[in-house]
């Protein structure tokens, strides 16, 4: 399952950028998580990632490890291709 994660990095983890993708890449690894592309935004929010998981438990896993560290905080959102939005355009009587 495809997933988009939003995410902040605490104050504390803004420079030491290195360590804590080497730390988030180790672990969403041993959950089973493939971190497929980063991108780094100005806003509200810091980053946005394209996250492909087994499980919603292994996002789930993931978001609170993230947050247990004191990295900063993620909101994952399920994420669906085109052909899924034509199949539930049919299942809703489209």
């Amino acid at each position: 399952m495809k997933y988009v994660l939003i995410g902040s990095i605490d104050a504390k983890w803004a420079l030491k950028q290195e360590e804590r993708v080497k730390a988030g890449m180790d672990m969403a690894k041993k959950l089973g998580v493939k971190i497929e592309q980063t991108h780094y935004v100005h806003g509200p929010y810091d980053f946005v990632d394209i996250a492909d998981a087994p499980d919603a438990e292994a996002m789930l896993a993931f978001s609170l490890w993230y947050a247990s560290k004191g990295y900063g905080k993620l909101m994952s959102l399920p994420a669906h291709d085109g052909a899924t939005m034509a199949r539930a355009g049919k299942r809703a009587g489209g």
